[in-house]
């Protein structure tokens, strides 16, 4: 419920601040006088785009806050999740800078405006003459029959696997695309891939190839310099082992006189034994050393294919040739392995398309059931609004595409007389005749829905004598469940209403300001008097004014 409206630097509007109540409002006010702008500020605090033209004074901030009574509305689920604290008396401010920049809070916690606009929706319904074409909308006509449906949680459900659905389509034709690309060059990276398995480099094998070419290229060199090293070692007299010999029998002399004796003596000992085995791997060695021009091509030639393949391919290494390997093998298999990739996403899809059936068909059902509980009361509520013989025909048809709201097209038909045939809502009714739709259905959504607040800005346009009071009553008796707030220009209506505020416009220093004021029962009276004859008082107008407020 909307506690109190309080609006600064915006359009006419200097500073105004106004409360309300439960139950039915009237808000009433010459043409001009400035009803429109005090809707625009609460818009605004509902989440409306700022423009800065509606700075009453340019080099000001414009300041809009609304507070709401909101304990019995179920939202601590929609504060939780949107990190808001949450309180019963709920403060919504927008401010607007001269900047241009906006700026909106909840409870002082700083929130985007879709936040603000989803709370909104949970807030309050304004419904101004224009939105009445809204009832030739199937999207809202949908809305209507759902909300007496209770479709809700099956739409929501509905929603989310429609969602995984089209993500799932896209993905089944990406792989189709993809599948399609790889099958036009599946010749070309089979024909590589086969040619590297062919190949099989192991991951070290350049490095081998490249030291067996080197040595296979300087096998004199090598041999010479083997023989040599073997003739340092072993040459009689001047060879490194009887030099060691010596060396190892001078020590043993001595090597019983003290421990580091024996020590020095052990030490030559193995150096003798390691170079015995250093000059025996020489010399075999040098029996394996043989210039082969046979096997100097065989290792040419499959180092060759390894830099003709690393060229082929802009690599430099054995293990990058065998990424590439890697990768057209899962190109083939991708081509190889198309069926079964395609099955398993084809069945992927059909589960989740089983699922949205499903809740197709309760959500179908569901509306079936609700379409003539519908059309009853909406016939009913319209007779009380001197609409006795209008008839509603509302066609549900089940596609068996899957639609943004489930499988069904509707169709809703409209016979205003007897005898007439059923049209589409769209072309039957007159402005006043869909006024009048528009404010029942708005009466049956109230039972079916949790909206606190709606506001009806001049719903009665176009209508006048005992149709007014039938509205009237109709707005009253929503008010019983709801907050009610009615712009209007009908006496009728405004006497209606549990409390009366007057939108006017005042001069101060040559400045004229939009201000709004609750009305007293004299000067309730006075409004509502001329409301039905004009500025002059008559006490005709007066005697009738007092008369609609004591019979209502």
């Amino acid at each position: 419920m909307l506690r109190s409206l309080v609006i600064k630097n915006f359009a006419l509007i200097d500073n105004l601040k106004v409360e309300f109540t439960d139950g039915l409002s009237i808000i009433t006010g010459e043409t001009g006088a400035g009803k429109s702008i005090l809707l625009g500020g609460l818009a605004l605090a509902l989440g409306k785009r700022a423009d800065l033209s509606t700075l009453k004074e340019k080099d000001k901030k414009c300041i809009v806050e609304a507070e709401f009574f909101i304990a019995n509305y179920n939202l601590k689920k929609f504060f939780t999740a949107n990190d808001i604290d949450y309180e019963e008396e709920t403060i919504i401010r927008r401010e607007i800078l001269p900047s241009g920049k906006s700026r909106a809070f909840i409870n002082d916690t700083p929130i985007t405006l879709t936040v603000l606009n989803e709370l909104s929706k949970k807030l309050m319904d304004v419904h101004s003459q224009h939105q009445t074409l809204q009832l030739a909308e199937t999207a809202y006509q949908f809305q209507l029959i759902d909300a007496l449906a209770k479709n809700k949680k099956y739409l929501a459900s509905y929603t989310r696997g429609l969602k995984i659905y089209k993500e799932l389509q896209k993905e089944l034709h990406q792989i189709k695309h993809t599948q399609e690309e790889a099958k036009q060059q599946y010749d070309y990276h089979l024909f590589l891939y086969e040619e590297l398995e062919k190949a099989n480099f192991q991951p070290t094998e350049q490095e081998q190839l490249e030291q067996k070419i080197e040595q296979l290229n300087n096998t004199e060199t090598i041999n010479q310099s083997l023989s040599e090293s073997f003739s340092i070692i072993n040459a009689e007299q001047t060879g490194v082992l009887d030099e060691l010999l010596m060396l190892k029998n001078k020590l043993s002399k001595i090597s019983s006189y003290a421990d580091t004796y024996e020590a020095l003596f052990k030490r030559i000992e193995s150096l003798r034994i390691e170079l015995i085995d250093i000059s025996q791997e020489i010399e075999k060695q040098g029996d394996h050393v043989l210039s082969n021009p046979l096997e100097i091509e065989k290792y040419n030639n499959r180092l060759q294919l390894l830099y003709d393949l690393q060229k082929k391919h802009n690599v430099a290494t054995i293990k990058e040739l065998l990424e590439i390997k890697e990768n057209l093998d899962l190109k083939i298999q991708k081509v190889e392995n198309a069926n079964e990739v395609l099955e398993a996403k084809n069945k992927e899809i059909q589960k989740v398309a089983n699922q949205l059936d499903e809740l197709a068909n309760k959500i179908h059902l569901n509306r079936k059931k609700a379409i003539p509980e519908f059309t009853k009361q909406l016939e009913k509520t319209l007779s009380k609004l001197e609409m006795p013989v209008v008839k509603f025909k509302l066609n549900l048809e089940q596609k068996k595409e899957f639609l943004s709201n489930g499988k069904d097209i509707l169709e809703f038909l409209i016979s205003i007389n007897k005898g007439v045939n059923f049209v589409s809502i769209k072309k039957g009714p007159s402005g006043g005749e869909m006024s009048r739709i528009m404010l029942a259905v708005k009466h049956i959504l109230s039972k079916y829905t949790e909206l606190p607040t709606i506001i009806f800005d001049e719903i009665d346009t176009g209508v006048s004598g005992e149709v007014s009071n039938r509205i009237a009553d109709v707005m009253l008796q929503m008010s019983k469940n709801m907050q009610v707030i009615a712009i209007t220009h009908l006496p009728q209506i405004a006497a209606k209403g549990k409390q009366h505020y007057k939108v006017y416009k005042k001069e101060n220093k040559g400045k004229i300001t939009t201000n709004i004021k609750i009305l007293d029962n004299e000067y309730r009276i006075h409004e509502i008097a001329e409301m039905l004859g004009g500025k002059q008082l008559t006490e005709s107008a007066v005697a009738h004014a007092k008369q609609l407020l004591y019979v209502s």
